[in-house]
């Protein structure tokens, strides 16, 4: 009797084992996550060239609010929850809310980044729209102007 519960009790183990450790793995999924655009003024196919929702753009708020989000869902695993980068990736803050920073993210988000064959950023404009991508940057300019 001792020996079965002995055996069923190493079998319990082994299958709580196994069920944490799917779920350690199941957090390397970077797989972009969707973002709900409603309430943002469409901007079409064509990139605007700087952010269209920056204040007082009477979709700002709304930005913001969507950009939040969309930025944790997606971009926090490598620059840091609320923006504030632990050092794998740039510290997005230091974006300017301007012509020049809007300039570089455009690049970035389109572009991605590899270096050496190795992605480092995947292309988000791939997986996102411009006007989720263009509410993380109002987010992104947000979170600028608190920095200083």
């Amino acid at each position: 009797m001792a020996k079965h519960l002995h055996v069923s009790a190493l079998a319990l183990s082994a299958l709580i084992a196994a069920g944490i450790s799917s779920q350690a793995m199941a957090h390397g999924d970077v797989t972009p996550q969707g973002v709900n655009t409603e309430g943002l003024t469409p901007l079409g196919e064509e990139w605007a060239d700087t952010n269209p929702y920056r204040s007082p753009n009477k979709d700002f708020e709304r930005a913001v609010e969507i950009g939040s989000s969309a930025y944790n869902q997606n971009c926090a695993r490598c620059h840091g929850l609320e923006a504030i980068s632990g050092g794998i990736a740039p510290d997005l803050r230091l974006l300017a809310p301007d012509f020049d920073g809007d300039e570089w993210f455009k690049y970035r988000v389109i572009n991605g980044a590899v270096r050496d064959g190795k992605v480092y950023m995947p292309k988000m404009a791939d997986y996102l729209s411009q006007e989720a991508l263009w509410a993380i940057k109002t987010y992104l300019d947000v979170r600028h102007d608190e920095m200083e």
